[in-house]
């Protein structure tokens, strides 16, 4: 092959780096909210894009498109539902959003990441036909996310898969993917609160929102959900009009002796299997393939759902292929445990309410089954941001159960300088800003603290925080950041912000990560907590880490600790 490695690379970065230029396009979310009262603004212009790209959105019926939205778990569903279809010997497209460590991930072929080569080639394809077409009285070029998703039809044509696999950014009767006219199904994962400021600010308005990806005739399939956005999913599948069914729980699927093995860990998980199942088989049924699974007789209590205002789709034991699927299904991120060590990561990208809840419930039951120190001496560490527009003191307060002995908290950046980090790299937040924000979480967590203090016996006594009267000027090259104003001091202390990922890393670790090997950084513990911390972290048999509360973080710290993830 004519590619060497260090031009393929350079040709790579070339490409992601122009693709971050259209960051600063205008920001996605700012681009949603100016036109979300016209949603057929937000479509148009997508046509106009795709077309001047090359395609048209009759082209996109090709791709046998299974199209899924949510607020929770819709990227889990997709992959169960990817997986179980590549067991078919079907040549999979699946497109997800957000990357954790490079953004090829976004776009997959039977489930890997596009190659660089290929990255590289339909970046420039499609980027060099909208350079050739633009027009002075519009936009000339897509904003980051629709960009991208211009280019996986792209690819998913080009690469001539069997079926894609396309998950909603954000919403779904204003999302940009929603140009697809006629996929095969429709599914609906759990809704919650997210996103409030462009999908509104009740769990009916979002989802009306999720909704908008019904299309007439096509079926829809969701899990159980709340009774009032229920009933909003059914009115906008009445409007389509489009037969919509509600999903079984898991167990109508199992045998009584057997339960179905699932890739990924957590109860939660069980919803989005089964929404998986029915979008599998719905698929495979439309396409007229065999061996989907005989029908069974409806579980008991099963038929209460039917009485339900949407129809309960019938359960059916899974073929071989299937039940296989769920087993081997992988997704990086999520209820992921990585043992390293005297160091354990437990990592899930939660980032709502509803999810930050599973969670937790997943972390104590994770953190439970772990071998327990033989002298007991165990630390426990939270490393978190949230970004957006996130009830942050909402999201902390369900973690306090975890019984966190350390709360850390960082920017989504891995290094404080994202030079030759172009995959992470951000043009709509600074640094600035993500550590005010950083430096925000902190306050809140430490005054959760304060009020737990005197009501749980497993709470350490207030430290006293000798020598610091006010704001620790920054010194991104030197260590943690801390502010403490003192007017403001809380009683526990045990919370730390760091510039940036690695430096919090390095602190957590204190060297004893096999995998992750930091250069020493010199004046690092610049705050008692952070000196007083490196001592237990250092003694301690065991160190339990959770990262959560953005997907964002979760990619920063998997790429450190998993070097072969940047390969």
């Amino acid at each position: 092959m004519w590619w060497s490695c260090p031009y393929t690379r350079r040709i790579e970065m070339d490409a992601i780096r122009t693709l971050n230029t259209l960051q600063t396009n205008a920001n996605y979310l700012e681009q949603v909210k100016r036109e979300r009262g016209d949603p057929q603004m937000q479509l148009e212009a997508m046509k106009g894009f795709l077309e001047r790209s090359g395609l048209k959105v009759e082209d996109l019926d090709q791709l046998n498109i299974i199209h899924v939205t949510g607020t929770k778990g819709k990227g889990s569903t997709c992959a169960f539902t990817e997986r179980i279809l590549r067991n078919y010997g079907l040549k999979t497209g699946f497109y997800s959003s957000p990357h954790l460590v490079q953004v090829r991930e976004r776009i997959r072929i039977n489930g890997q990441p596009i190659s660089k080569e290929l990255f590289s080639k339909y970046f420039w394809q499609v980027y060099n036909r909208l350079e050739e077409t633009k027009d002075p009285g519009h936009a000339s070029m897509p904003a980051y996310f629709r960009f991208l998703t211009i280019m996986a039809f792209h690819v998913f044509l080009q690469e001539k898969v069997d079926l894609a696999v396309v998950e909603v950014g954000i919403g779904g009767a204003y999302d940009c993917t929603n140009i697809i006219r006629k996929p095969i199904v429709c599914g609906v994962s759990s809704l919650g609160i997210d996103h409030t400021s462009i999908l509104g600010d009740t769990i009916e308005k979002i989802a009306w929102q999720k909704g908008g990806i019904f299309k007439p005739g096509v079926p829809a399939f969701t899990v159980p959900q709340p009774e009032r956005p229920l009933e909003v999913l059914r009115e906008r599948a009445r409007e389509s009009p489009c037969p919509l069914y509600l999903c079984p729980d898991l167990e109508a699927f199992e045998e009584d002796d057997k339960a179905l093995q699932l890739g990924l860990a957590g109860e939660h998980q069980r919803s989005n299997a089964t929404l998986a199942l029915q979008l599998s088989r719905a698929w495979l049924q439309q396409q007229g393939y065999q061996g989907t699974g005989e029908l069974k007789d409806l579980q008991p209590g099963a038929e209460l759902l039917g009485k339900r205002p949407v129809p309960l789709a019938p359960a059916f034991r899974p073929s071989g292929s299937m039940v296989q699927g769920l087993q081997d299904t992988e997704w990086l991120g999520r209820t992921q445990v990585l043992q390293h060590g005297a160091v354990t990561w437990f990592i899930d990208g939660a980032h709502t309410t509803s999810s930050v809840q599973a969670c937790v419930r997943w972390f104590r039951q994770a953190a439970l089954n772990e071998e327990k120190p033989v002298d007991g001496s165990e630390v426990r560490v939270l490393l978190f941001n949230a970004t957006g527009d996130r009830d942050t003191a909402a999201l902390l307060k369900l973690l306090l159960p975890c019984r966190f002995d350390y709360a850390v908290f960082c920017p989504n950046f891995t290094e404080v300088s994202a030079v030759g980090n172009a995959d992470q790299q951000n043009f709509n937040v600074t640094l600035e800003n993500m550590l005010t924000r950083c430096l925000e979480h902190q306050k809140k967590w430490n005054r959760l603290m304060e009020e737990k203090v005197g009501q749980d016996p497993w709470l350490s006594p207030p430290m006293q925080v000798e020598g610091v009267g006010g704001l620790l000027k920054p010194d991104p090259l030197r260590g943690p950041l801390l502010f403490v104003p003192s007017s403001e001091r809380p009683l526990n202390s045990n919370s730390l912000v760091f510039p940036c990922i690695s430096h919090a890393l390095q602190w957590i670790t204190q060297g004893r990560d096999p995998h992750f090997q930091a250069p020493a950084t010199k004046g690092l513990h610049l705050h008692p907590v952070a000196g007083t911390g490196a001592v237990l972290l250092k003694e301690a048999a065991a160190i339990r880490v959770l990262v959560t509360g953005s997907l964002h973080l979760v990619g920063g710290v998997l790429k450190l600790l998993d070097q072969s993830l940047s390969q």
